[in-house]
C-alpha cells in the first residue's frame, strides 16, 4: 500500500524492540536474539544493526528488517513500513496519505503509547549503540603461526584428559597428543602469554581472540567463565584456524529452565572487544584431504574422535544448519579428487525438522561440485556416530561377559544347545583356579549332574526342557522419511503425545522381525523386553530389512491367548501400549 522512503527514521534495533525480541549478546556490530521464527531460545539469531539485516544460524530464516515485521505480522513490506512508523514516529498518517516519492520528514513522537518503550529501547538505536572497533582479519599463515604457538605455551589439566580418556569419548593419550587438545589458561596469565606471543614475532592483531584492554594492552578473550578444553580448527591446508570451547559448565541464561542443558561449546572469538576479530565458523577437516570419501559430521570434536575410531576423513561444521562454510571446502575437495560425500549427522535428523533440512543442503552442495552424497543411518540407540563407533568397539567384552554365563544359564536361554555342556566341562578342566567344583561350575543342581553323569545330556534335556519355555515377539519400527522429520522419532511416548497421538500410530510404522527366543519359565515380560533390547539393539538378524531396536520401536509379545503390545521408551523402560498391526505395513523380507 503505496510507497516508503529510500532513508527509514527507524533501524532494525527499533524494529527488534517494537517485537520484543529478546537480545542475548553483543558483537562488534550485531547482536543475537531469540529466533521468533523457529522457537529457538539460545540466541541463535544474528541481528546486524549496521547492515540492518538478521539470519538465524539455527533454522536458517533471512532477510531484511522490513521483511522481519512483516513476516511475524503476515503482512508486506510495504504496510510494514508505515505500521512501524506509525509505531515509532508523529506524522507519519498524513505520509501514508501523500504515498509521494519524497522522503518524509518523521519527527520522533514523545507523547506516544510507545514513547516510554522507545526512550527504554534508546540504548539499541544505531547511533547510541556504538559499533566495536574491529581489527582486520590476519592472513591465514599469520592466524596459523599464532595459535600454534600459543598451543605451545598451554598444557592440558588432568581431569580434562580424564575425561577425553573416559568411556564416553575413548581417546588414547597419543590421539590426544596429536589432536592438539589442551585447556583454556587462567583468565590473569593472557596478558602475559600474548605479550610473550609478540616477543616470539607472532602478529596478535587480527586474529581471533585476541583483543586490546581498557588499559591498551594487548589480551586474549579467555574466562573463568568460559574456561574448559580448546579444540583446534584445522582447514583443508593443515592450517589453525581458530578454536572451539568445550565448556567446563554449560553457559546458561538466568531466566532458562533448570532442565535446559544450556551452551557446551563457543569459538574462541573477541568481535565484541576492541579491535578484536571474529572467529567465524571454519570447517575443521580431519584426515586425509585427497580421500575419495569425505563424512560431514556436526561437531569438531565428534570428527575427531570418529577420525580416530574409523581412520576416515571427517569434515566437521558448528551446527548442522551452519551449512555454508561447506561450499568452498567442497569446491577444494572435488578437485583433490573426493568423489562421495557422506552426511552423517546425529539421528535426530530423522526427527528435527531443522537438523533435516541442514542435512538437505549438504546434498545440493555436493551435487554442485559434481561429487555423490548419501546418508548415514546407523544404530539409532546412539545419537551421534562416534557413540556408535565406541559402542561397536566395547561389542566384544559384551561377547566375553556373556561367556562367563554358566552352562544353565546359556542353555534355558536358548543360547547354547545341550551338546555346549562338554564344552563347558573341559574349559573348567583347563581352569587356572580349582575353587569351584564342575557342579557350580555348569550351574546344575546336583540332580541334574548326577542324571547327566549317569544317563547323559538326553537325559539331561528332559529334566532342563520344562524349566524354559518359546516366546514368540514381533518388532515394529517407524518408516523414516529423508524429507519428512517424525518428531518423536527414537524417543519415548512423552513425544508422542505431544506430537498430538494418544497411542503410537501404527499406520507410520512396518513390521521388519518375527521372532522366537528361549526364556526360563516365569520370566516377566519387562524381564524378557530387557533381554530383546539387550541383543538386538546393538544388531538384527542377518535378513532384517530393519534398524537395531531402538526408543519408539513397538514389541508384540505373542501369547496362545493374547497379544501384548509395549512401546520401547528406554533401555529398560517398556510401556504397555494399543497397537493396531493391521495399519502397519508387512515386512519386506526376512523373519523367523
Amino acid at each position: 500500500m503505496g510507497s516508503y522512503p529510500d532513508e527509514f527514521p527507524f533501524n532494525i534495533m527499533d524494529v527488534v524492540e517494537l517485537l520484543r525480541l529478546r537480545v542475548r549478546r553483543q558483537q562488534s556490530n550485531s547482536v543475537y536474539v531469540d529466533c521468533p521464527f523457529c522457537g529457538d531460545r539460545r540466541g541463535k539469531m544474528n541481528v546486524n544493526f549496521v547492515k540492518n539485516v538478521w539470519r538465524c544460524n539455527y533454522c536458517g530464516e533471512h532477510g531484511g528488517m522490513l521483511g522481519l515485521y512483516a513476516r511475524l505480522n503476515n503482512t508486506t513490506t510495504s504496510d510494514a513500513y508505515w505500521e512501524i512508523a506509525e509505531a515509532l514516529c508523529d506524522n507519519c498518517h498524513e505520509e501514508h496519505i501523500r504515498s509521494g516519492n519524497e522522503a518524509p520528514k518523521l519527527a520522533v513522537s514523545t507523547g506516544s503509547s510507545f514513547s516510554g518503550a522507545r526512550a527504554d529501547a534508546g540504548r539499541h538505536s544505531t547511533s547510541e549503540r556504538k559499533t566495536v572497533p574491529q581489527s582486520e582479519k590476519a592472513s591465514p599463515a599469520e592466524i596459523h603461526q599464532t595459535l600454534s604457538l600459543l598451543l605451545a605455551q598451554l598444557t592440558l589439566r588432568p581431569a580434562h584428559r580424564e575425561h577425553l580418556r573416559s568411556p564416553k569419548r575413548g581417546l588414547s593419550d597419543e590421539q590426544i597428543e596429536s589432536l592438539g587438545f589442551k585447556s583454556t589458561p587462567p583468565p590473569f596469565l593472557c596478558r602475559s602469554i600474548t605479550a610473550r606471543l609478540i616477543q616470539m614475532g607472532c602478529k596478535v592483531e587480527g586474529v581471533p581472540g585476541f583483543y586490546r584492554d581498557d588499559c591498551g594492552y594487548w589480551t586474549m578473550a579467555f574466562y573463568k567463565k568460559t574456561s574448559g578444553i580448546l579444540i583446534p580448527a584445522v582447514g583443508f591446508d593443515g592450517r589453525l584456524q581458530g578454536f572451539q570451547i568445550m565448556l567446563d559448565v554449560p553457559l546458561k541464561d538466568k531466566d532458562d529452565p533448570p532442565e535446559k542443558a544450556g551452551t557446551k561449546y563457543i569459538w574462541f572469538s573477541s568481535s565484541s572487544k576492541r579491535d578484536g576479530a571474529s572467529s567465524g565458523s571454519p570447517v575443521h577437516l580431519v584426515g586425509d584431504p585427497s580421500a575419495r570419501v569425505v563424512y560431514v559430521i556436526e561437531g569438531l570434536l565428534k570428527a575427531d574422535i570418529s577420525h580416530c575410531l574409523t581412520g576416515r576423513t571427517f569434515a566437521a561444521i558448528a551446527g548442522a544448519n551452519n551449512t555454508s562454510p561447506l561450499d568452498p571446502l567442497f569446491a577444494l575437495l572435488a578437485q583433490s579428487g573426493t568423489e562421495e560425500i557422506i552426511e552423517a549427522h546425529d539421528m535426530d535428523k530423522y526427527n528435527n525438522q531443522m537438523t533435516m533440512a541442514g542435512a538437505s543442503r549438504i546434498y545440493l552442495t555436493a551435487r554442485k561440485y559434481g561429487m555423490n552424497c548419501r546418508r548415514l543411518t546407523w544404530n539409532p540407540n546412539y545419537k551421534g556416530f562416534d557413540d556408535w563407533q565406541l559402542v561397536l568397539h566395547r561389542e566384544n567384552q559384551r561377547r566375553k561377559e556373556l561367556e562367563r554365563k554358566t552352562f544353565k544359564e546359556q542353555y534355558l536361554n536358548g543360547w547354547c544347545e545341550l551338546a555346549h555342556i562338554e564344552d563347558c566341562t573341559e574349559q573348567w578342566q583347563h581352569r587356572a583356579e580349582s575353587n569351584i567344583g564342575l557342579t557350580e561350575y555348569l550351574g546344575l543342581t546336583r540332580e541334574e549332574h548326577e542324571t547327566f553323569l549317569r544317563h547323559g545330556r538326553e537325559a539331561l534335556g528332559v529334566l532342563l526342557e520344562p524349566q524354559r519355555r518359546s516366546q514368540r515377539f514381533v518388532l515394529y519400527q517407524l518408516e523414516l522419511d529423508e524429507r519428512k522429520a517424525i518428531p518423536f522419532a527414537f524417543k519415548g511416548m512423552e513425544a508422542v503425545k505431544k506430537a498430538g497421538y494418544e497411542q503410537p500410530p501404527a499406520a507410520q510404522y512396518r513390521m521388519v522381525w518375527t521372532g522366537e527366543i528361549y526364556c526360563p519359565t516365569g520370566q516377566s515380560d519387562t524381564e524378557i523386553l530387557q533381554r530383546l533390547f539387550s541383543e538386538l539393539s546393538v544388531e538384527l538378524p542377518e535378513g532384517c530389512n530393519g534398524r537395531p531396536m531402538s526408543l519408539s520401536d513397538v514389541v508384540e509379545l505373542e501369547y496362545p491367548m493374547k497379544r501384548i503390545y509395549y512401546y520401547v521408551n528406554g533401555d529398560t523402560q517398556f510401556q504397555q501400549v494399543k497397537f493396531s498391526p493391521m495399519l502397519a505395513k508387512k515386512k519386506v523380507s526376512g523373519g523367523a
